[in-house]
């Protein structure tokens, strides 16, 4: 049955459907520790009508169907551990509407977040999920994506007012509308956001957008303790100070960070911070911050003088992951992802720490401390089966350590297949079986991107 498939779309859109060893390859997992696992095929489309059609002969012949924006998932999302087809969605990149005065913006499926910036900056606005890499819009909205603006602005659940997608039927289904709010029966957007491609493939999104702030500030703290910065940030949200980025890197994500990024900051544990608004108000937000930081050990904020620093300590901060592995040569990052009630953040962070020394696991940490939301990354030799093996288990412990907090085992990475175990500890047995009795009547067959999500 499958070559009859394959025979279908071969003849239906031509060189846009390939065989070939390397374009496979090019569209399984990469950016994880997960083993990439190439589909037997990629096609790539271009418009709603063509996700459709494929989507038919998909279903028609069974074939395993996994929607592909930019392969920057780092939970497996684009593995085809049951082979299939890959469907490649970067092609559908037209910014379809721009409507100003409503602040939204309607695109296709394959739209990066930066390609939409670069298209509104004229306008005087912004998209502001940033999830570091240059993602699909399409692939945010399916993975829940977040970011470091997260705290001020929110998560792709926030962000996503309304989605066009493709279903396993090949029917399409409309969900949301542009205007900002409605109660209007079962929640369809956001039952599409975030189930990571297994109950329909998103082909189109409308966005919440943001004015860019007539003044934006930012700088960082350098602390003597995690525990000093985390419990500055809990105080300075409580207090009400609008802070649009904070984020945490440990001494050793900063040691890491100035020797790939060039920077030359105190190997402490820092908050990088950035505050917006009029030039009064970041000035007035900035007064406030100093007391607070000095109040739990943070040194006096360097603040950025100009658009330059401020977006090379942007690009430092995105780059930590590259600049945690090139920290230890030859080895492969881990990039975990845990989100706890900020309270209990510098608990959860400093445990975490204890462990991976304990363990002798090498790495750093960084977070949205913000919102609760952190990062572990495990640097680990591949070629080790007891650095691996020790690394897995490391990954249960901080699981489970999130849940005992009463956190998440994943904040934004989603769960795709490398956290799939850790779905029973979170939701229990009855969420489960409500979430499998949703893929089942969405997806019968079971065709869209199969051995993800649920256990």
């Amino acid at each position: 049955m499958i070559e009859q498939a394959w025979a279908e779309l071969a003849a239906a859109f031509g060189a846009r459907f390939s065989r070939a060893e390397a374009v496979r390859r090019n569209h399984a997992s990469s950016v994880t520790w997960l083993p990439a696992e190439p589909p037997d095929a990629v096609l790539e489309a271009g418009t709603t009508e063509e996700v459709q059609q494929v989507v038919r002969i998909c279903a028609r012949h069974r074939v395993p169907l996994i929607a592909f924006g930019t392969g920057t998932s780092v939970e497996g999302q684009v593995n085809a551990p049951e082979g299939g087809l890959c469907l490649s969605l970067r092609g559908m990149n037209r910014i379809i509407a721009l409507n100003v005065e409503d602040l939204d913006a309607t695109v296709e499926a394959g739209v990066t977040r930066e390609q939409l910036n670069a298209a509104l900056r004229d306008q005087g606005l912004f998209f502001p999920v940033d999830p570091g890499a240059d993602a699909s819009l399409g692939g945010m909205a399916a993975t829940r994506a977040s970011g470091t603006n997260a705290v001020r602005y929110g998560t792709m659940r926030d962000a996503v007012l309304a989605v066009r997608a493709v279903m396993a039927d090949g029917e399409v289904v409309a969900a949301g509308t542009r205007a900002r709010k409605a109660a209007n029966g079962y929640d369809l957007v956001r039952l599409l956001v975030g189930s990571e491609g297994t109950l329909g493939i998103i082909t189109e999104l409308t966005l919440r957008l943001h004015g860019i702030p007539e003044s934006i500030l930012s700088g960082t703290c350098a602390f003597a303790s995690v525990r000093g910065a985390c419990d500055a940030v809990i105080e300075a949200i409580q207090s009400g100070l609008p802070l649009a980025r904070v984020e945490l890197l440990d001494a050793r994500q900063i040691a890491a960070c100035n020797a790939y990024s060039k920077l030359s900051l105190p190997e402490q544990p820092h908050l990088f911070l950035e505050l917006h608004g009029s030039p009064a108000g970041t000035a007035e937000q900035a007064a406030r911050l100093d007391v607070i930081l000095h109040g739990h050990g943070g040194a006096t904020p360097a603040w950025a003088a100009n658009s330059d620093e401020r977006n090379r300590l942007w690009r430092a901060r995105h780059e930590s992951y590259w600049a945690a592995v090139a920290s230890r040569p030859g080895s492969r990052g881990v990039s975990t992802d845990v989100c706890v009630p900020i309270s209990r953040m510098a608990e959860c962070v400093e445990e975490t720490r204890v462990d991976m020394d304990a363990h002798g696991i090498p790495g750093t940490i960084q977070g949205h401390v913000g919102d609760g939301n952190f990062h572990a990354i495990p640097l680990v030799d591949p070629g080790s089966p007891a650095e691996v093996a020790g690394m897995a288990d490391f990954l249960d412990r901080l699981a489970a350590r999130a849940h005992a907090a009463g956190g998440t085992c994943s904040g934004e990475h989603g769960i795709g297949q490398g956290r799939r175990k850790y779905m029973a500890n979170e939701h229990g047995l009855a969420g489960l079986a409500m979430m499998r009795a949703i893929k089942t009547a969405l997806d019968p067959l079971g065709i869209l991107n199969p051995g993800k999500m649920l256990p």
